[in-house]
């Protein structure tokens, strides 16, 4: 009795990049919630320009921060757990590209009140990070032994009688 089962080549080569993109995200996610948390204006000012320097652009920029820490320490937590337990990270990798697609389109909605040197930055670096994380979220659940579509196409049995 024979059983085969093709991969998928380019996609499952793949997958554990995407994973490690988004962890990469998640750990940058940390950093930058750090950063916003203890200095708020260094984070706000390539987005919103001198009125990072505001009292209340400050407290927006502090809470964005308790965002993205809490974002980032959830991802790293469940992707650290074990890599085949791929639902919950992934779910942790979804919330935070969804906050950075959001994050993109604010951006955009706002583009002309916006600084003229770095809204381009701002920008890129939401959007980014948002198809890093979904890629990861996509390569997660992929990869999760839960998941009935994870990149194999099984063979039927054959059978020498």
């Amino acid at each position: 009795m024979t059983q085969r089962s093709n991969r998928l080549p380019g996609a499952a080569a793949l997958l554990p990049l995407f994973r490690n993109a988004a962890v990469a995200i998640a750990a940058g996610r940390v950093g930058l919630g750090v950063a916003a948390l203890l200095w708020p204006s260094v984070p706000a000012r390539p987005w919103v320009g001198p009125a990072a320097d505001e009292p209340g652009t400050r407290v927006l920029a502090r809470a964005l921060g308790a965002r993205d820490l809490a974002l980032g320490l959830g991802a790293l937590a469940a992707a650290a757990k074990t890599p085949s337990a791929g639902r919950p990270a992934g779910a942790w990798f979804a919330a935070g590209a969804l906050s950075d697609a959001l994050d993109a389109a604010v951006t955009a909605a706002a583009w002309r009140r916006l600084p003229r040197r770095t809204r381009w930055l701002v920008a890129a670096s939401a959007s980014g990070a948002a198809a890093a994380g979904a890629a990861g979220t996509l390569a997660t659940l992929l990869a999760s032994p839960q998941s009935s579509c994870c990149g194999t196409v099984p063979q039927a049995r054959t059978s020498r009688n």
